[in-house]
Parts: C-alpha cells; sequence; structure tokens
C-alpha cells in the first residue's frame, strides 16, 4: 500500500457542514444553507461536505479519521428542551429530533480527537448542551434581556442580518484576538439562549443584556469557537466575520497536516 502523499496547497482541508433533517416534495432530505458552504469553501479555503443528520455516535471514530474540522450550522429548528432537562414550552416550537440524535453525541469525541469546531447559532447552543449545559427557550421574554429575534420577516432576507447589537469581547480571549478590539457589532436571528453554561466552557463574548454570545471550549488544544449571531453571512463586507472563518481554516490546514503526516 503506498504512502499517503505530503499535504501540500494543492489538497483542500475536508470540513463536514452539519444539516438539517427537512422534507423535499414530500421526500425526507437533509439541507445545509449556502451561507456555510460558501464561507467554508471561498474564506476557509476548506473542502465542504454536506454531514447528513443520522445518528451520529457510531460514526465519530470514522470521521475522526477522515475530517480537518467541523461546522455546526444555525438552524429555524431549536435543540429539544427534554435534551436540557425543560418541557417543551409550547406546541409552535420547530423541533429537529435527527439533528439532536446525530450532532449531540459525536461532539464530545471529535473534540477529544482534535478536531476544528466552529459553531454557529444552533450549533452555539448544541456545544453547550452537550457539555452539560441549559438554554432559555424564549430570551425575549426574560426581564433585562435584549430581544435578538430577526425582526421584521418582510424585509428582505439580507437585512435580517445587519448588525444589530453591540457584542463586548473577552480581553486576551480568541475573539478578541481576531477582532484587534474588545467591542464590535453583529447581527442576531435567535429565540433561544444560554441559561446555565456548560462546564468547562469559557466565555468569548456576551451581549450588552449579559447574554452570553461567543465561547470556546476551554480545555481543546485545538480552535474550538462557537457564537450565537451569524458571520458565514456577512463575509463579503464584514472583516470580523472572515477573520473567524480565515482562522478556522488555519486550524483544519493544521489538523490535515497532522492527519495525513506519514507514520515515523
Amino acid at each position: 500500500m503506498k504512502n499517503l502523499p505530503h499535504p501540500s496547497t494543492s489538497l483542500r482541508p475536508v470540513v463536514v457542514i452539519s444539516s438539517d433533517r427537512v422534507e423535499r416534495h414530500g421526500h425526507p432530505a437533509h439541507a445545509a444553507l449556502h451561507g456555510y458552504v460558501h464561507a467554508v469553501g471561498e474564506v476557509s479555503r476548506a473542502l465542504p461536505l454536506v454531514l447528513p443528520a443520522v445518528a451520529g455516535g457510531q460514526l465519530a471514530a470514522t470521521l475522526a479519521a477522515s475530517i480537518d474540522g467541523i461546522v455546526l450550522t444555525g438552524s429555524p429548528s431549536n435543540v429539544a428542551p427534554a435534551r436540557y432537562g425543560l418541557p417543551l414550552p409550547h406546541r409552535e416550537m420547530l423541533l429537529d429530533h435527527d439533528r439532536d440524535a446525530a450532532i449531540l453525541p459525536l461532539l464530545p469525541a471529535l473534540v477529544s480527537a482534535g478536531v476544528p469546531v466552529l459553531a454557529v447559532c444552533r450549533g452555539f447552543q448544541e456545544i453547550n448542551v452537550a457539555w452539560g449545559g441549559t438554554l432559555e427557550p424564549a430570551v425575549h421574554e426574560q426581564i433585562g434581556r435584549l430581544d435578538h429575534r430577526e425582526g421584521d420577516h418582510d424585509r428582505p432576507i439580507e437585512r435580517w442580518y445587519d448588525d444589530s447589537h453591540d457584542l463586548h469581547l473577552v480581553e486576551g480571549g480568541l475573539l478578541a484576538r481576531l477582532a484587534g478590539s474588545t467591542r464590535t457589532r453583529v447581527n442576531s436571528l435567535h429565540h433561544q439562549g444560554i441559561d446555565r453554561l456548560g462546564a468547562g466552557l469559557r466565555v468569548e463574548a456576551r451581549a450588552p443584556d449579559g447574554l452570553v454570545e461567543a465561547f470556546s471550549i476551554a480545555d481543546a488544544a485545538q480552535f474550538t469557537l462557537a457564537v450565537q449571531w451569524h458571520p458565514e453571512m456577512r463575509t463579503g463586507d464584514s472583516a470580523f466575520a472572515r477573520a473567524i472563518f480565515e482562522a478556522f481554516g488555519d486550524a483544519c490546514r493544521l489538523r490535515q497536516q497532522q492527519r495525513l503526516a506519514p507514520s515515523p
């Protein structure tokens, strides 16, 4: 059996992007929005592959040996409250039990294996739950909180992702280094938010109302970043959004070099 080639600039790191279980023309399907595919392919300079929402625990070893990064996407659906010990607050809450079953068991194994992780919105909430944290299903109903929802649905979809509130970045943290500042602005399109932060997660940023908006995994040696806003939709006009995906891509290239390095 021939040895694997040395990594080179012609070999892009392999990044899987989590998908939602949806219906297309009466058929079950797995879908990921183009914004993530574009950001991973064009800004992170990786090969984006969509990860289907099928039971994920038994796939961990195969993925850990085959990929160089994972992006956990945002979604209209919410992590089921039963996953963090709460009843369903109302019947209208959109759930995706297939995605919960696919992603939540997978995450600790991939992080332990050293796979870089970038999590956005629902993905941010998935990591918090997987690390034993809890969520507030309706942040806008809590006294003292901002309304973090997407706002008027009659606006053009591009306007949903305009910056809507300030962000306070923890001095010395990963995000502050990427931004070159401890203050910036971000968009906001979420109903749920962190109630109790999971064990071992390190706060990277907060909204003006104190809500945790970003964290990293404290004991992970590799790049791990979870954000509540949507940088994937702003890579064309936001240096901060581009910096996030560029840093993730750099981490994936390092992982690729380690994964493909010939055995001694």
